[in-house]
């Protein structure tokens, strides 16, 4: 039986995107998105916010990058990895990241030049999707 590494995240960008371009050109982007929940603790509301590293690759970093700025209400269906790497001193390090599928850029409809939503899926970026040019082809 094989599992299921499946990622659903409705946050907003804690800064512009960082995108990187690797050898044979291939792009990556990477952001901090900041979840939030309520809940009551004595009484009072409480807000806790959680950070994810969220890293997106090849056509979806290019759109991201395009679309996608600090304070943005995003949702994003991705999956978890962790891998490691050695710090500087030479110390092994592991940090867990949500490896983008797709993202819809979310918010009010005055928020957008053309439309309220704009969705974009790692397939459709690979093959030059363009959210403003193709709203007709949401799948909403």
């Amino acid at each position: 039986m094989s599992g299921i590494n499946k990622v659903i995240l409705v946050g907003h960008l804690g800064k512009d995107p960082e995108v990187r371009h690797l050898d044979g050109g291939v792009s990556v982007a990477s952001f901090p998105l900041a979840t939030s929940e309520s809940y009551n603790k004595d009484g009072r509301k409480v807000e806790q916010t959680e950070w994810h590293n969220i890293v997106m690759w090849r056509g979806l970093a290019d759109v991201a990058a395009k679309y996608l700025q600090k304070g943005k209400l995003v949702y994003i269906e991705g999956k978890l990895r962790t891998r490691s790497f050695e710090d500087k001193t030479g110390i092994k390090k592991y940090t867990t990241e949500i490896v983008a599928e797709n993202f819809t850029v979310l918010g009010r409809k005055s928020d957008f030049d053309n439309d309220s939503k704009q969705a974009v899926k790692a397939e459709d970026a690979d093959n030059g999707f363009n959210p403003a040019n193709d709203a007709d082809d949401l799948p909403f």
